[in-house]
């Protein structure tokens, strides 16, 4: 029987995670296989600066993942995140004659319009409806309401061109087909957050090692999108000025460092180990820790929009592996004065594995797992066999048959979340203008017949016609009186 699994592929700052696994028909999903690539040197702010080195860390991972599997890999799942991505909201509207009733196609129109805004160097990765406003009223479905203007609200979520054409570069230099791309902050929400917490309004808050992503929701819509270029490493190289190396320091700080610690409970005269020799003062240690998270906290909480400071019910929810700092719940609540504060260490989906780094539930496999459960396209190839040549890389070629081939979607048709591939935006540019040409012809077509039918219209209609028309009459009448 044919193997079937998905693979996901999140391209972290630090390190870069491939992860296989099956969808069980009662919807838990069963990891298989996991694997990871340190990215530090081709990775940086979550974007990729080194294109060929980052193309060889993803063969590297495939080749990984194929050998655990024993199964060759025909496409893979990608996250797309990192600094530059920002939400910019958009307002598009239509006026229309009274009492029109909207239909879907004009909503399509105004999702087009809105997609097809330039924006200078910056790509729309996608664009999140906020509401519609029919005439005075805002509704989520105008279809079928009578109006005489309609507006489209609209959040459109961009990236810097660059970044965007340097990544599907790395997958076209390793010559690895991507099935789908998701917007990775919107996958990790939809596999954390609560269907409660997203309608009451939450911000959604994950603490990468060099990024550190923001997402507000309100009445179950996306309403803002950033990625703060502060992260985790930043406290480790805080604490490496102490003079130290980086490694000392992240040892340092998983082993001594809080978020939060009560004055009354600093001893003035304790230190903490560097090594053998070497000791640092615990109170300027602290201060170190919370001076660089607070300023962390603080460029979260300017990212949060003002009209919904104070509407986040569903409270704030901190996922990633900056949310292990010890005490980091009580850092934002002293800060943002919001009481509701929730760690998500894991997924809201029903996981099954042996892997240690799956079953350690410490947030950091959670945008991964995310993109896992986004998948619904097998990646399986054709089994591989490693008994002659161990060290031999096989990779499954790409047929028709492991392959579902699909038409490239137009922006409109393009669900949320998911980022078209360079490849396949080019290949729907051609459809369209392709369609385009074909419109074209058949309206020039068209104006050339009606062009003819009128001139004919126009000389049947001439003066000169009508004569010859009564003459050729008269000339009959006086034939058929000579034959009688």
């Amino acid at each position: 029987m044919p193997k079937e699994f998905i693979v996901a592929i999140e391209l972290g700052s630090s390190k870069m995670t491939g992860i296989a696994g099956k969808k069980n028909l009662d919807g838990s999903i069963q990891v298989l296989a996991c694997v990871k690539e340190d990215s530090s040197s081709c990775i940086r702010k979550g974007v990729v600066y080194n294109i060929d080195k980052t193309a060889q860390c993803l063969t590297n991972i495939i080749s990984r993942l194929e050998k655990q599997l024993k199964t060759g890999i025909t496409q893979v799942y990608v996250g797309v995140g990192g600094q530059s991505i920002r939400s910019i909201r958009n307002l598009i509207s239509k006026d229309l004659p009274a009492g029109t009733q909207v239909t879907q196609d004009m909503v399509i129109e105004l999702m087009d319009s809105n997609r097809n805004m330039k924006y200078p160097d910056q790509e729309i990765l996608d664009a999140a409806v906020q509401e519609y406003k029919v005439d005075s009223q805002f509704q989520l479905d105008p279809v079928g309401i009578q109006c005489s203007r309609i507006e489209g609200n609209f959040l459109n979520i961009l990236q810097r061109k660059a970044f965007y054409k340097n990544l599907n570069k790395c997958f076209e230099t390793a010559e690895i087909n991507v099935a789908e791309m998701y917007l990775a902050p919107l996958a990790l929400a939809d596999s954390v957050l609560t269907e409660a917490e997203r309608r009451s309004g939450c911000a959604l808050v994950d603490l990468g090692a060099d990024t550190t992503t923001v997402s507000v929701y309100s009445k179950n819509v996306l309403r803002h999108l950033a990625v703060i270029p502060l992260g985790a490493n930043n406290i480790t190289k805080d604490i490496a000025s102490l003079q130290m190396e980086e490694s000392d320091a992240e040892k340092m700080k998983l082993k001594y460092a809080s978020a939060f610690t009560d004055n009354n409970d600093i001893d003035n005269n304790m230190k903490y180990s560097i090594d053998q020799d070497r000791q640092v003062e615990v109170r300027k240690f602290i201060e170190i820790v919370e001076g660089r998270l607070e300023e962390i906290i603080a460029n979260v909480w300017c990212q949060i929009p003002e009209e919904y400071c104070d509407k986040l019910l569903g409270g704030v929810i901190l996922t990633g592996g900056g949310a292990n700092l010890k005490d980091i719940e009580k850092a934002f609540q002293n800060y943002t004065h919001i009481d509701k504060i929730r760690i998500a260490k894991f997924v809201t989906q029903t996981i099954t594995s042996t892997i240690a780094d799956i079953n350690a539930h410490d947030g950091m496999m959670n945008t991964v797992l995310g993109l896992l459960a986004k998948g619904d396209i097998n990646c399986a190839g054709s089994e591989l066999d490693y008994s002659n040549d161990l060290f031999a890389t096989q990779r499954s070629p790409i047929t028709p048959e492991t392959l579902e081939q699909r038409r490239a979607r137009q922006a409109s048709e393009t669900p949320a979340g998911v980022v078209r591939t360079a490849d396949e935006i080019r290949r729907a540019e051609e459809e369209a203008r392709q369609k385009k040409e074909e419109e074209d012809r058949i309206a020039r077509e068209k104006a050339e017949e009606e062009a003819r039918e009128q001139e004919r219209i126009r000389k049947e209609n001439s003066t000169l016609n009508k004569i010859g028309r009564w003459l050729k009459g008269f000339a009959n009448e006086i034939v058929k009186e000579e034959d009688e």
